[in-house]
């Protein structure tokens, strides 16, 4: 079978990788009838045309950036950065297959029996944060009230940004989308006639101390989704450089032979070959591979340089930083 892995040792370009595995993907689904590939192509065009054709990045951000000047002038003690970043290459192959794998396994525990290819392709549609924009904020000591809970404040401010956020970018040509994931509850701290747009993973945390929250928005002056993710600076602290960064792969790459041992190989092709292509990814030897502008010491030390496994940069957005640089036009 084709997978990525395949692709890594070259010395090409993240582009030319692109293309080539998605030509040969193309090609071997067409002669096998592969129709989950067809679709894992598609999805591999989607992030080249991303790559390719970026014009509409200067408008987004630029919009975006329009909710960084509200918040320095509402929020005139609070230290925030604004971040946009394109999908990772190996993080959006893994979480392709990874959907794949889910719904199979979901599908089968429910139903004892294996869900068709149109079936599987009907669910192989939510990937809405190729593109995504991270606010992370902190409340300097030095504005932090005597006696004030420094963790309380940086929350509540964070669910107000969020209750904010929606209404005032939607007068800029974003919507925002529906959930569409029941996570089971919501804070209070979150306006009612919101809480079926966010994904609140504050109050319900992940079952490896995973914290933010999540809302998919469609920009209808590009004509694309952007996730926004909200979070304060010791949660993404956690997410980035802590067990929720270190743990997630070992902890899924245990899910995942969890769920070999209850689909028996050769049942479920879809299974398989989804299951291969994310072992070989979390398995991969950053140190080893070949592709042109990337370096890596080992998994932890590595010079990303085109978006390889670390999200591509959205420069627009390097520079804002409040408190760091508060230079707002």
């Amino acid at each position: 079978m084709i997978k990525l892995n395949d692709y890594l040792y070259s010395g090409d370009t993240v582009l030319k990788i692109l293309h080539r595995y998605a030509q040969d993907l193309e090609q071997s689904a067409r002669f096998s009838h592969n129709q989950i590939d067809m679709v894992h192509v598609d999805f591999l065009r989607q992030i080249t045309d991303i790559l390719e054709h970026n014009d509409f990045l200067t408008s987004q951000s630029g919009r975006i950036r329009e909710f960084y000047k509200f918040m320095s002038s509402e929020y005139p003690e609070l230290a925030f950065t604004f971040k946009g970043r394109i999908k990772s290459l190996i993080r959006a192959e893994e979480k392709f297959n990874a959907y794949v794998l889910d719904y199979i396994y979901d599908y089968y525990r429910e139903h004892g029996s294996y869900p068709t290819a149109p079936v599987l392709k009907s669910r192989l549609n939510r990937f809405r944060d190729l593109i995504a924009y991270r606010i992370v904020i902190s409340m300097p000591k030095c504005h932090l009230k005597p006696g004030a809970n420094r963790e309380e404040e940086e929350i509540k401010l964070l669910y107000d940004i969020a209750n904010r956020m929606p209404a005032f970018l939607e007068s800029r040509g974003f919507n925002a989308e529906l959930a569409g994931v029941d996570l089971g509850s919501h804070s209070d701290k979150l306006l009612p006639e919101l809480r079926r747009y966010y994904r609140d993973y504050i109050e319900n945390v992940s079952s490896y101390g995973y914290r933010s929250l999540h809302i998919t928005l469609y920009d209808n002056v590009a004509g694309c989704y952007v996730e926004v993710q909200l979070r304060t600076k010791d949660m993404d602290d956690y997410a980035e450089i802590g067990p929720a960064n270190h743990l997630g792969y070992e902890k899924r790459q245990e899910s995942e032979r969890k769920r070999r041992n209850v689909i028996p190989e050769g049942e479920c092709i879809y299974f398989d070959e989804a299951y291969e292509r994310v072992l070989s990814l979390i398995q991969i030897e950053l140190k080893d591979i070949d592709v042109n502008m990337f370096a890596a010491a080992n998994n932890s030390l590595i010079n990303d340089g085109c978006g390889l496994y670390r999200g591509r940069q959205i420069t627009p957005f390097e520079h804002l930083s409040r408190f760091q640089n508060d230079v707002v036009d």
